[in-house]
């Protein structure tokens, strides 16, 4: 067969043109679609996801959200393990103690509502006396006797307790005293003394030469507290979980209370006149 007769209808002689080799690259790119970055080849697919997840692509938003979230997870870890501090104690207490510790916050409530009401009386009493001159002088003397019982300048006796701490180690510190002070205070304490020692508002206490020293006064065990008050609210007061008796014991101090029906403070002290401190009254 001659040229011509390969040559189609048309005169003119189509040529397809030969498929070009493709190459590797190319390969790739059709396989991901074009303008995507290739795999490099030999890899295995968690060598592609891990080359894909890093080094990360963070935003400057992103990180100022990590920054902030971090903050606010810091700070609610450290109230969560400070409110787990502060209520250790009364999660490992019995549930008679827990008892107790109620009903010494309902005794507390009940003094305070006592005295408003007490001096919610004396206001009715002053405003409704006929004499009122003579009404004001009586609840000015009783005033004065109050003050002076507080103020140690006369001698007060009534129910209470007397607290013992024998001291055979020599580990009662100052700070473990004013600790059994304050608490004895706030169970409703009227009137304290220590050792011959009248406690006041301003009494201080500090360590000095292995004893104790009281408004200067040098004491040493066994320490003898003299306390006026309710004895139903001052001896549970001092028996409370991780209170005043448990933390005296564990620096091994004996410590003993009893109840009294009348206990005499008689120590006094000296009223001292302010120095810069002037009655505002006229």
């Amino acid at each position: 067969m001659s040229e011509q007769d390969e040559t189609p209808s048309g005169g003119l002689r189509k040529e397809l043109p030969e498929e070009l080799p493709t190459t590797p690259a190319e390969k790739a790119e059709k396989a991901v679609g074009p303008g995507t970055p290739a795999a490099e080849p030999g890899l295995t697919g968690r060598q592609r996801l891990v080359q894909g997840l890093w080094p990360p692509r963070v935003t400057r938003a992103q990180l100022i959200v990590a920054v902030l979230l971090f903050g606010l997870g810091f700070g609610l870890a450290i109230q969560v393990a400070s409110n787990s501090d502060s209520d250790s104690a009364l999660r490992g207490a019995r549930q008679e103690d827990l008892v107790r510790i109620l009903d010494e916050l309902d005794d507390r409530t009940q003094r305070l509502e006592d005295e408003k009401q007490g001096l919610e009386k004396q206001r009715d009493e002053l405003e409704n006396s006929s004499d009122q001159a003579e009404e004001a002088r009586k609840q000015t003397v009783e005033k004065e006797r109050q003050l002076g019982i507080l103020a140690g300048t006369v001698a007060a006796q009534g129910p209470g307790i007397t607290m013992t701490i024998d001291d055979t180690k020599g580990r009662v510190e100052a700070d473990m005293l004013l600790d059994a002070i304050q608490e004895l205070r706030a169970a409703g304490a009227e009137a304290i003394q220590v050792n011959g020692v009248r406690v006041v508002a301003g009494t201080y206490l500090s360590d000095s030469d292995k004893s104790v020293s009281v408004d200067g006064n040098k004491i040493t065990a066994p320490f003898r507290f003299k306390v006026i008050g309710n004895p139903q609210d001052l001896e549970p007061a001092l028996n409370i979980p991780g209170g005043v008796v448990q933390t005296l014991e564990k620096e091994q101090a004996t410590v003993t209370v009893e109840r009294s029906d009348k206990i005499v403070v008689d120590a006094l002290r000296a009223a001292k006149r302010p120095d810069y401190a002037r009655s505002s009254s006229q």
